[in-house]
């Protein structure tokens, strides 16, 4: 055996060692650069579908949940609210709700897969406060012609028991309705579209 094939048998265990040793470090280098591409656990749960059981709310009354960093209110209205929103319409910016604040299939005057449940985005849509459930019929600093709704401290402006905005308000949308489904009588997902939509 000469020097030459000595050098040349070298040559080729360097360059095969070399080249796997290198591709396990491109691998290596590849990995968590492309697993940082997928999203953080935080980051999924901020978007994930949050579930509600609905069947502690009282007629009346309001609760806050958190989806994707907002608050959503859950209201459940009662016959004599569904009422005062029918009565509100003359005197709401977009009645019928036809910017597109909703999903589709929301559609009437309540805003809402069934009547009695509303479910709404807690910021106005004049500049992202958030506004107070208010529910008592005319009170003294709301005047005589409140007839329950929601109230913006930041400027003042009103939405009804459905999330309309009232007309001549600084908000100039009403406020936003999140996909939402009801997965039985008690339980409503927030983030999801009903199936048969």
């Amino acid at each position: 055996m000469s020097n030459g094939d000595v050098s040349q048998g070298r040559r080729r265990f360097l360059i095969g060692a070399t080249s796997v040793v290198g591709g396990v470090g491109v691998v290596g280098a590849a990995v968590p650069f492309v697993a940082s591409w997928n999203p953080s656990a935080k980051a999924e749960a901020a978007g994930a579908p949050v579930t509600v059981n609905i069947s502690k709310i009282e007629p009346g009354q309001q609760v806050t949940v958190e989806w994707r960093g907002k608050p959503v209110w859950i209201i459940r209205r009662t016959p004599e609210m569904l009422e005062n929103i029918e009565k509100l319409s003359e005197r709401m910016k977009d009645p019928n709700s036809e910017a597109p604040q909703q999903p589709p299939y929301i559609e009437g005057t309540v805003r809402a897969l069934k009547p009695e449940i509303g479910v709404y985005v807690g910021l106005c849509t004049h500049l992202g406060c958030v506004p107070s459930y208010r529910p008592e019929i005319a009170p003294a600093d709301l005047g005589e012609n409140w007839l329950g709704g929601l109230f913006c401290p930041c400027h003042g402006s009103r939405y009804d028991l459905a999330g309309r905005v009232y007309d001549a308000q600084p908000a100039p949308l009403n406020l936003e309705v999140p996909p939402y489904r009801f997965d039985d009588d008690v339980t409503l997902t927030i983030g999801l579209d009903p199936e048969a939509a």
